[in-house]
């Protein structure tokens, strides 16, 4: 069973940064073939796509809303969104999960086996 815990969220003013960052722990089979995604959830509305890096960190996708503006990375046991230009429309709930398989891009969170309990991300105006 794999653990994530999440940090980094908080309140940041519009064109701010924020570098979340996700740890993960347990994998009894190791961490290396684990592609890591970030969805996020705003209130009021369903979990959305964010961005994902596979399993050998070569390869990266993101959501049309955060490309070019988000990051996404990762080593052996952990991933990193960062955050630049954030705009109060990227006010959410910040979920990181694991998935040592799906179809890439794993744009769907059913593809994702192991989740996080989520990080905060307040954008103001």
């Amino acid at each position: 069973q794999v653990q994530l815990v999440e940090s980094g969220g908080g309140l940041v003013q519009a064109g701010g940064s924020l570098t979340l960052s996700c740890v993960a722990s347990g994998a009894t089979f190791g961490f290396s073939n684990l592609n890591f995604g970030w969805f996020r959830q705003a209130q009021g509305k369903e979990r959305e796509f964010v961005a994902v890096v596979r399993w050998g960190g070569d390869d990266t996708f993101y959501a049309s809303a955060v490309k070019g503006r988000f990051t996404i990375s990762r080593d052996r046991t952990a991933t990193y969104l960062n955050m630049n230009n954030l705009k109060p429309e990227d006010t959410a709930v910040y979920f990181c999960a694991a998935s040592a398989s799906g179809t890439w891009p794993l744009r769907d969170d059913y593809e994702y086996r192991f989740w996080g309990q989520g990080t905060q991300v307040t954008v103001s105006s």
